[in-house]
């Protein structure tokens, strides 16, 4: 069975201080910066104007929720503006005054390393990101395999932490996890990650459980681990399961079948959109991986050369141009190629999409 999650994204400049922190803290000042709010939902039939028009009512109700903030300095709205408390504000607004049903997660970024996700339980999920550039080689590939040649890549680790915070202010300060991460850091940076312990076969899913063994005892609010091997692919790890994305661009016209006349949906346009395959599988323990990014890209080639660059409204068996059915039509034609795929996010702008997934495969992945 499938779940449809619609999401829409949008930014906005705002100045804060949080008096709570001690007086030497860098936050506790006056300063700036720019936010960018995500809200994901489960939308009813006929909540939007008309069928396909969900993302985009979404995204305007959203930036009318955050419009008093832009330009404004945050403490007028919100008494401690942490990135907690701004998701706990928008997520009480959308709900309350602008109809918002069936919210899934709330998040905000506030800067390109640090955010907060609500999830639907209204757990906040703070995370912070980390880079570090590395070689590795994978020794069990087949021969002639690229990965088992020695070679590097700008590593990008996502740390997660669920801090459920009750009647209290503050979130974990990101300061805290900076200090977690920063041994990790030395062990990793400008090394060769098959000569550390541990790490004689550095797959993405081998790095992520080799961090969260290590992080989970220092930090027990720890939610899962994010591994980027590049910018396009990745693992995460949450102690009991692994999943792998693979995300690819693609450039397709489009046109909404239920847009009436007079809205410019109705008429072609396109995007270029970010299509980003989730895949969920038992760990080969050989291999080290769930499965090869490599097999990914090959196996469904075949799909996205059939999307990529084309009138995706000449598709006979795509019922309509809007992301959730681009997304539902490639999760149904991917799994024929690939079984182990059980999600599909698609997205028109940065953050504004569908995601579509089977049962189990729609939890909070903030990648």
């Amino acid at each position: 069975m499938k779940q449809t999650t619609y999401s829409a994204s949008c930014g906005f400049e705002s100045a804060c201080q949080i008096p709570a922190l001690p007086l030497s803290h860098r936050s506790h000042g006056l300063h700036g910066h720019s936010y960018f709010a995500t809200v994901r939902a489960q939308l009813p039939e006929g909540w939007a104007p008309f069928a396909g028009a969900e993302v985009e009512e979404l995204r305007r109700r959203l930036e009318a929720c955050v419009a008093p903030l832009d330009h404004a300095l945050l403490n007028r709205h919100i008494e401690q503006p942490t990135d907690e408390n701004i998701a706990r504000w928008i997520r009480s607004r959308l709900e309350n005054e602008f109809s918002v049903p069936g919210i899934l997660q709330v998040g905000i970024q506030s800067t390109a390393q640090t955010g907060v996700d609500l999830d639907a339980n209204g757990h906040a999920h703070v995370w912070r990101r980390y880079r570090f550039q590395a070689a590795h080689k994978l020794p069990n590939v087949p021969a002639g395999h690229k990965c088992g040649r020695m070679h590097g890549h700008g590593f990008e680790v996502i740390i997660h932490a669920n801090q459920d915070l009750g009647e209290r202010d503050l979130a974990i300060d990101y300061d805290h996890l900076d200090e977690i991460w920063a041994p990790f850091q030395i062990q990793l940076n400008y090394h060769c990650l098959n000569e550390i312990e541990g790490l004689a076969n550095p797959t993405s899913e081998v790095i992520s459980s080799w961090l969260w063994e290590r992080l989970k005892p220092q930090l027990p609010e720890l939610s899962w681990v994010t591994v980027y091997e590049t910018g396009s692919s990745g693992a995460n790890y949450d102690g009991q399961r692994y999943r792998i994305w693979k995300e690819l661009t693609l450039d397709s016209a489009i046109r909404l079948k239920h847009a009436p006349a007079h809205s410019p949906l109705s008429g072609i346009h396109g995007h270029t959109y970010t299509l980003r395959l989730h895949l969920s599988a038992e760990l080969d323990a050989l291999m080290g991986w769930t499965v090869d990014y490599g097999d990914v890209k090959t196996f469904f080639n075949p799909i996205f050369k059939a999307i990529d660059h084309s009138p995706l409204y000449e598709i006979a068996d795509l019922p309509d141009g809007d992301t959730a059915s681009l997304a539902a039509w490639v999760l149904d034609k991917g799994r024929a190629a690939l079984p182990q795929l059980d999600r599909v996010d698609m997205y028109e702008t940065r953050g504004s999409g569908s995601i579509v997934s089977l049962e189990g495969g729609d939890e909070l992945i903030p990648v």
